[in-house]
């Protein structure tokens, strides 16, 4: 006869419970001295699904389970938000579904009560980005003409679809949190008078600056707060449709002569953060903060992450450690599968730019049709959205459940605190405002394992499949 020992039983009972829970919708809430556990398998046989609740013990590790350490005394960077570029093709597929069916998706995205994620950060473009259906920028005019005083400025191309989805969204969540980012300036203002490609002209660096400021006053007025701009989306990247191509000198002049000043001049408490590329390059950021004159304008330095480490997120912070950082777009292939993608952002993005400094996560592209569009001619084809929208049919796809492990439960405010780190288990932890911890945790391995979470001395002992995240609160 075959007895398992004590151990092993007590594994048993924690895969069956954690890993076949797919059933489990709507537990009880957590008693006193519980921790709510929420979960997402790469199977998709559970998804963002609250299981059981997890009781604390005082007894001591079982030999050979890892131990994951949490130090709330040990504090690091405050957490903006956790959420998705809203790009105008997004804003578009979303205002065209039913008002009834759009209302019930925005609360479920933007709610902090119930099973909504409470996402709480969103990056627009200033202009079209190449996610929208055509270019366009708010100051276009015939070939030949020019408009330095920027006389013809409007926001019309963003009242059709962009600004009423806004307003809706700060209906629900009025404490959201926007970052505002340029793919291309008015293309009289460029030297080969094209959306794609060029480089801004010497002589509208001023009128650039003012356009800024108009962009911020004629979105205020209409009750839209813009907390952030970037100064250029992908600055090194000239060939999207539209872009710019913008050299760290370049942006460091621009910023000391012109954007600075004219905040300034025009009392914006708006943040001006610069780079906004990728992380290979972490010479760009650091030129601009290497120049005092820019530096005392500048809240920090913004990533990408289609190429470089996301630990170089930490060697600027490092060199200048009052200057925030901020991780700003990552995409989602349409031909990529889930069961890579969640353990590779959660482990990369939610837990490693945070690690590495990270006051935001944000994904590339809130919704997309099942085609991937719309989008600008020369514009991504491959793009999928956080949602696929066919009309009023969601699609909840990958970066919906990547971000929702983090914007539901740290929200802004939350501040970062220790946790051992683990390349089999990574892992990140917060203290949020209300004085929930909440620890993500990913297994990176291509077995299931048994952990235990250490906090004050109780110990919280969970199971996760391989690839899988869970999110402990309590």
């Amino acid at each position: 006869m075959f007895i398992l020992s004590k151990s092993t039983l007590s594994l048993v009972l924690l895969l069956t419970l954690h890993l076949g829970a797919a059933g489990q919708q709507k537990p009880a809430s957590p008693a006193k001295g519980a921790a709510a556990f929420w979960l997402t398998n790469p199977d998709k046989s559970v998804l963002f699904k609250s299981q059981i609740a997890l009781t604390w013990s005082t007894a001591a590790a079982q030999a050979g389970t890892p131990v994951i350490e949490i130090d709330e005394k040990q504090t690091f960077q405050t957490i903006d938000g956790f959420g998705y570029c809203l790009t105008g093709g997004s804003a578009e597929l979303l205002h065209r579904m039913g008002a009834k069916e759009r209302n019930a998706l925005l609360q479920e995205l933007f709610a902090t009560d119930g099973n909504n994620i409470g996402v709480s950060y969103l990056r627009l473009s200033i202009g079209a980005s190449d996610l929208d259906a055509a270019v366009f920028s708010y100051d276009d005019l015939p070939e030949g003409q020019t408009d330095p005083t920027l006389a013809k400025f409007s926001l019309a191309p963003d009242q059709a679809h962009l600004i009423p989805v806004l307003k809706e969204i700060l209906t629900i969540n009025p404490r959201l949190k926007i970052l505002g980012s340029p793919w291309s300036p008015p293309t009289w203002m460029k030297t080969n008078n094209n959306s794609k490609g060029g480089s801004l002209k010497p002589e509208f660096y001023d009128a650039y600056a003012r356009y800024f400021v108009k962009y911020i006053q004629g979105m205020k007025a209409q009750g839209i707060r813009i907390d952030a701009v970037t100064v250029q989306n992908e600055p090194l990247h000239p060939g999207n449709n539209p872009s710019l191509l913008m050299l760290a000198e370049q942006q460091a002049e621009f910023v000391k002569k012109n954007l600075g000043p004219s905040f300034k001049a025009a009392k914006l408490d708006t943040k001006i953060i610069v780079y906004d590329h990728n992380a290979d390059r972490p010479d760009y950021p650091l030129t601009i903060l290497n120049d005092p004159e820019a530096r005392k304008y500048v809240d920090g330095s913004a990533f990408h992450l289609y190429a470089g480490p996301i630990d170089t997120l930490s060697k600027v912070h490092d060199a200048y450690p009052d200057k925030n950082i901020y991780f700003t777009e990552q995409w989602v292939g349409s031909k990529s599968k889930f069961a890579d993608n969640l353990p590779w952002h959660v482990r990369t993005l939610i837990i490693g730019a945070t690690r590495n400094w990270a006051r935001t996560v944000l994904e590339w592209n809130l919704a997309a049709d099942p085609q991937q569009n719309p989008h600008t001619p020369g514009g991504c084809t491959e793009c999928r959205g956080a949602l696929t929208l066919d009309g009023n049919t969601v699609t909840r796809e990958d970066a919906y459940y990547i971000i929702a492990h983090a914007s539901k439960f740290a929200r802004p405010g939350s501040v970062r605190i220790q946790s051992t780190a683990s390349k089999t288990l990574p892992n990140v932890a917060f203290k949020a405002p209300n004085g929930q911890k909440v620890v993500i945790v990913q297994n990176n391995t291509a077995m299931p394992q048994t952990f235990s979470l250490r906090h004050q001395g109780k110990l919280l002992t969970s199971a996760l499949k391989p690839g899988a995240v869970g999110t402990y609160v309590w």
